[in-house]
């Protein structure tokens, strides 16, 4: 016998139209409507117990119709419970109905109004300026920095949020567990260890060779890029340590074996400190950073060749990095000296024409008060700063070579128009441009 009254199923059938239905066909209707509901409140169930509930909401039941593929009831997608009213309409018939909240027009009417909600609007702000965040409403307090000391710090976590927080040596255990065996783990400890032995220059070599042929080093590329990284924020004062997290860099991308598209974006930032950096090493010699500044520039040239069809949009943020280091007049003379051979190696003759060529005249007034200091480190690094100038300048003739095969190349001044070469490069620059006596550079300076 089904549970569902045969009754409400004739009081249907005569709402539809349905005048007489056969006794017969009443006992397989009520079956498959206890079934069907049954069906639709066990899958609601799922919903509430899921939920983490122990009430049953008209959600869950117009998610189980929805689950099975059965249009969902409407009007009921209320999150406060429904209160019934009980009506009766005759002896044994009780009607349930939804009681409605009655509504005071009066009250409805004299309500305060809501407020406005504002228009979207976009606004711009710093977020940090040279490393220092400006204290405006959008930016965190203070409050919250010291919030962010409790973050988690170690190998899983931020590597510079140590340096930044001044707990280096707080060590907690990641979140998240990389799986690495007990050799390659060894093998990490052992080359790092190595490369960075000051008294052992066999140890470096044998340790960078290692990582430049290696073809199983794929899980250690992200402690290699972290330790990368780390060493770069925490010792900017140490040429030695700078120099080698570069060479162990450079040492990963001529590895054919590894796949380093991934983690260039890591990469580049500490390269490119070690390029156009303020101050790099602790040393009194006043050009003791240009071998540094010298392979990050080739690094970077490198990476950029590399890596220039994967992503299109790294050539030219490089090139504007190095362009704002150059022509920035805050900035140290070593920076400048960075940016000038990073856009030399980075882009080559076409950024040298575009980018460093309308701006020689420009930026050697800001050489000639250190070249008249005699003697002073700045006049070294000045010129230093000037040669590696002219040596980028160098670039348009070696482009223009072919089409002046039948010009000479020596000594002297003849045919050369001076004047027209100051104004376009400047007194200075003209002046050392003349003293190398190469007709075929000037022209070239000229016709670019």
């Amino acid at each position: 016998m089904a549970v569902w009254n045969p009754d409400n199923i004739k009081d249907v059938a005569e709402s539809i139209g349905i005048a007489s239905l056969n006794d017969d066909v009443l006992q397989p209707l009520s079956s498959d409507i206890e079934y069907r509901v049954s069906q639709v409140l066990e899958e609601a169930l799922k919903f509430m117990r899921h939920s983490k509930r122990m009430t049953l909401s008209t959600q869950d039941v117009a998610q189980a119709l929805r689950v099975l593929d059965i249009e969902p009831l409407y009007g009921y997608e209320s999150t406060r419970p429904l209160r019934y009213g009980e009506a009766s309409i005759g002896p044994g018939q009780p009607l349930f109905y939804v009681e409605d909240e009655e509504v005071d027009f009066e009250k409805l009417i004299n309500a305060p109004l809501p407020k406005v909600p504002r228009e979207i609007s976009l606004t711009a702000h710093w977020l940090a300026v040279e490393g220092v965040q400006p204290s405006i409403p959008q930016n965190p307090t203070l409050a919250d920095s010291r919030n962010q000391e409790l973050v988690p710090k170690g190998p899983g976590a931020n590597p510079n949020l140590a340096a930044i927080s001044g707990a280096d040596n707080v060590t907690t255990k990641p979140l998240v567990k990389h799986v690495l065996s007990r050799e390659l783990q060894l093998y990490f400890s052992s080359v790092c260890n190595a490369v960075l032995d000051e008294n052992n220059e066999e140890y470096r070599v044998a340790a960078l060779a290692s990582i430049r042929t290696d073809p199983g080093l794929h899980q250690l590329i992200p402690y290699f890029v972290n330790f990368i990284a780390e060493k770069v924020t925490h010792g900017l004062k140490d040429l030695f340590v700078l120099t080698q997290t570069m060479h162990i860099a450079s040492a990963l991308l001529d590895n054919k074996n590894l796949f380093i598209d991934p983690y260039v974006g890591a990469i580049i930032p500490p390269v490119l400190t070690c390029l156009v950096g303020r101050h790099l090493g602790s040393s009194p010699e006043p050009l003791s950073h240009h071998p540094l500044r010298n392979i990050a520039a080739a690094l970077l040239g490198s990476i950029s060749k590399k890596f220039a069809k994967s992503s299109h949009t790294l050539k030219p943020r490089l090139v504007r990095t190095c362009l704002r280091h150059f022509l920035d007049p805050t900035k140290p003379l070593g920076a400048n000296y960075g940016g000038i051979i990073g856009l030399q190696i980075i882009g080559g003759t076409e950024v040298v024409r575009a980018a460093i060529l309308p701006n020689v005249k420009q930026y050697e007034s800001l050489l000639r008060e250190p070249l008249e200091d005699e003697g002073s480190p700045k006049q070294l690094e000045a010129e230093a700063v000037l040669t590696a100038l002219i040596g980028a300048l160098q670039l348009l003739e070696e482009d223009t070579v072919d089409g002046m095969k039948g010009m000479p190349n020596g000594n002297g001044h003849n045919g050369i128009d001076s004047q027209a070469l100051e104004e376009k490069v400047g007194p200075l620059v003209a002046s050392r441009v003349l003293a190398m006596g190469r007709p075929r550079f000037v022209k070239a300076l000229l016709e670019a």
